[in-house]
């Protein structure tokens, strides 16, 4: 099983090598914040592990396998951006809370969140009444559907 770093290392790889079918150790090195040689150790693990091909002083493509865990954890990020945004959370907050997320959640927890992801986004109408009546709920601390009790 993939550990966090790990996961993180692949999806950059993917994220980077979408236009030219490649990444380079220095352009990872500044997307995840880190040393080139921190980059290379972890590129000679992924390799021996089957998900890249890396070869040093070179770029790095990913494998078949390394291409569908890559899919995975974006799929998850997705989810949980999906997710977090739905309810209220500030787009760019989403993303970084995501990328905690996506590495610690239980995979059931992970299907009924894209269950509820999908749900929201088949519901017929743009603005489904009960989430307008949550967004309502958390400007004024207030259920919408309940009387004012005195």
């Amino acid at each position: 099983m993939l550990g966090k770093r790990s996961e993180d290392y692949l999806e950059a790889i993917y994220s980077l090598s979408r236009k030219k079918g490649y990444a380079k150790v220095m352009e990872l090195a500044e997307s995840l914040g880190v040393k080139p040689a921190s980059v290379s150790e972890m590129l000679d693990k992924l390799s021996k592990e089957g998900y890249v091909i890396y070869k040093k002083r070179m770029h790095v493509t990913l494998t078949d396998k390394g291409v569908e865990a890559a899919r995975k954890v974006r799929e998850k990020r997705d989810i949980l951006i999906k997710f977090l945004t739905a309810i209220g959370v500030p787009e760019e907050i989403a993303e970084s809370d995501a990328c905690a997320l996506e590495h610690v959640l239980h995979p059931q927890t992970l299907r009924q969140l894209r269950n509820f992801v999908r749900f929201i986004e088949s519901s017929p109408a743009v603005n489904p009444r009960w989430l307008e009546h949550f967004r309502e709920f958390c400007r004024t601390g207030k259920h919408p559907c309940l009387k004012q009790q005195r």
